[in-house]
């Protein structure tokens, strides 16, 4: 039964129908001839020749040298002019610092006690939902202080604090500009994409050679990563706003000016915020891995006990930063929630400014109690508490009664599933995989489409790095299977009721807020280092958008539709496979390919335990500071992001218009 017959007839004739069902066929043989042919084929046709590998590398070195060493304007040279931008975020951050860990010696001035952090946190969630976000952002500072990463957390959130407004600025005049002026915005998105689309550790070699190491390198990267969502949602947002809004600004006599910050900013409001959650959660993601660059706090510290395999000190450190990750989430989210209201005119100040004085309170409340006690000011290092026992003797638990288990489904995994994969990937002709997207691009969007992604396609190939990149995709194509095969059932029977729903959406919010570094310490506790510990981090972590967009794309099918197939007699296996699922295929396929994406991203990281593509190629670029090799690998990966994006999203949007939900 089809989902559109229900909705209105359609005629299609023989021609139509044999059409499409030959598509698929006609973008897969090109490939299947090659791949089956390859023993048969030339050499230059199934594995790049070295003598036609481009040299991207020495070019990317070539220019940063150049930037480097001879860029010269007028009196400075362009390493100053980065080394003084950089010198400029050391002042806001040693002022955060001083005031939320180390306090100012010159002066004589200390740190705010942790009661008053953990207060004024109470007092700002309170503010911006209820009580209960005022209790869970107060516990939340509390535990780093009680459990003995209060200097790490405060570390660790200085440079979040200082991090989000500058990228957050930059990116919303980035946004606004590209809105107003159509050559800016055809130059930047891009250059968005991407951005959006490179690794993490690709922003860290540029900033160590401009830069150098240490704590300011790494507030620095933090900066560049959080832009592109910001501008992506200025965009959007602004776009976004009704022409009858901008048309009564116009009736009032709006000029361009007042037309932009007091009519189309204020209309944008939500999905302004929504980017501002957005940087913050990036900013939170991106200090921990900048650690690799000298940053300090809790990323530097979980590096350390990984490297040490440590796991319970590791977990510890890891509970903070999740912990921090989510009390900054709540906070920013109900930020964007609330709704603008006007403030009491009558009354005592104290109910009139309620929060104020809330806030006012528990200032000279920590004063006077750091005053007679310094547990108020500092929690005393007698006092502290540590999970970390708990945590290996979970983990010792675990190693004692399902070591043997997990061994032999380790083993079983690696010779009967991943081996075999990974050798038939690596006997993928390049000109195979080029045939394919080709035709993909030139069936779902024209000659463009085919153009753009055959032009990553090869960049991928003439850059020197097929091989790497074939494991690459063989680790993102199991785990991305294994997403869909356990994500999809989850999202299906989550779609079931408003409760399930809610409650899935509820699991995807809360992991998608850890940072992806905290993935890693369970899969290592459980598989070691390998490939199986790997591609269980990529699972866990790129699971979410699977899930999340099979419950909106089921949950969102027009209920007309559904409630004809009910009236036509469909039991409720028909409902959701001949008419739920078709209509909300097109959603899941924007999951999948967000799966993809987070996919791409985690497997780069998952290279810090032992995986052998793109990953550690990065890894040993920013361990030798080459900067065009960081550069040009990870433009490898951000094109193997983009290509599957540019083909799925043309894939929805036809699919979209041909089920009349465009």
């Amino acid at each position: 039964m089809s989902a559109v017959a229900l909705d209105r007839p359609v005629k299609v004739d023989e021609a139509t129908i044999l059409g499409k069902a030959t598509r698929p066929a006609l973008v897969i043989l090109p490939f299947l001839i090659l791949f089956l042919a390859a023993p048969s084929l030339p050499g230059w046709m199934t594995t790049v020749p070295k003598a036609w590998a481009i040299p991207f590398i020495d070019w990317t070195n070539t220019l940063i040298d150049h930037l480097r060493e001879d860029m010269m304007f007028g009196l400075f040279s362009f390493r100053d002019l980065t080394r003084w931008v950089a010198d400029l975020i050391t002042w806001p951050l040693a002022l955060v610092e001083g005031l939320l860990v180390s306090g100012f010696p010159d002066v004589g001035v200390p740190a705010m006690p942790w009661v008053m952090t953990a207060g004024l946190f109470g007092v700002l969630g309170w503010f911006l939902r209820d009580w209960r976000l005022g209790a869970l952002a107060a516990a939340g500072v509390a535990y780093m202080a009680v459990f003995g990463k209060w200097e790490l957390s405060m570390i660790t959130l200085s440079v979040v604090l200082v991090a989000a407004p500058i990228a957050g600025m930059i990116g919303f005049l980035a946004g606004i500009l590209a809105v107003k002026k159509p050559w800016f915005e055809a130059a930047i998105v891009p250059i968005l994409n991407v951005l959006q689309s490179l690794p993490h550790f690709s922003y860290l070699i540029p900033i160590a050679v401009f830069i150098g190491v240490g704590h300011k390198a790494g507030a620095i990267a933090t900066v560049i990563f959080a832009i592109p969502p910001m501008a992506r949602l200025t965009i959007l947002g602004l776009k976004g706003v009704a022409e009858e809004i901008r048309e009564a600004g116009r009736m009032a006599g709006c000029t361009r000016f007042q037309m932009l910050w007091m009519v189309e900013v204020p209309a944008a409001r939500q999905a302004l915020l929504v980017g501002v959650n957005q940087v913050i959660m990036q900013c939170l993601a991106m200090v921990v891995i900048a650690s690799f660059v000298g940053a300090r706090g809790l990323g530097h510290d979980l590096l350390f006990r990984l490297q040490s395999l440590k796991i319970g000190q590791a977990l510890e450190s890891g509970v903070a930063i999740v912990l921090m990750a989510i009390v900054l989430d709540q906070l920013s989210r109900a930020a964007a929630e609330k709704q603008p209201s006007h403030a009491k005119t009558s009354g005592i100040w104290i109910a009139r400014f309620p929060f104020l004085s809330a806030g006012i309170a528990v200032v000279g409340i920590s004063l006077f109690l750091a005053a007679i006690t310094p547990y108020a000011s500092v929690w005393p290092a007698e006092l502290t508490l540590s999970t970390a026992p708990l945590w290996d003797g979970l983990v010792d638990w675990v190693m004692l009664y399902f070591f043997d288990p997990l061994q032999y489904f380790r083993d079983a995994m690696l010779l009967y599933v991943l081996i075999p994969v990974r050798s038939l990937f690596q006997q993928i002709p390049w000109t195979a995989m080029l045939a394919l997207v080709a035709m993909a691009g030139w069936m779902l969007g024209g000659l463009r489409l085919a153009a753009i992604v055959s032009g990553f396609v090869l960049f991928i190939a003439f850059a020197g790095f097929w091989e790497r990149s074939l494991i690459t995709a063989y680790m993102v194509a199991v785990a991305v299977v294994l997403c869909i095969l356990i994500g999809l059932p989850i999202g299906i029977w989550a779609s079931k009721t408003e409760r399930r729903a809610e409650m899935a959406k509820l699991w995807c919010d809360t992991f998608q807020t850890f940072p992806s570094f905290i993935y890693l310490i369970p899969v290592i506790m459980l598989f070691k280092v390998g490939d199986v510990a790997a591609i269980a981090a990529i699972i866990i972590y790129a699971m979410i958008p699977i899930i999340r967009y099979t419950v909106f794309g089921l949950r969102n099918v027009p209920q007309h539709i559904v409630e004809a197939g009910i009236t036509s007699g469909c039991t409720k296996r028909q409902l959701l496979w001949n008419i739920r699922m078709p209509l909300a295929f097109p959603e899941i396929m924007l999951g999948i390919n967000q799966t993809i994406m987070f996919a791409l991203f985690m497997v780069i990281i998952a290279a810090f335990i032992g995986t052998k593509d793109i990953g550690q190629e990065i890894f040993r670029a920013l361990t030798f500071n080459d900067a065009g090799k960081g550069l040009v690998l990870g433009l490898c990966v951000a094109f193997m992001g983009l290509t599957a994006d540019k083909l799925i999203t043309a894939w929805s949007a036809e699919r979209k218009s041909r089920l009349g939900l465009a």
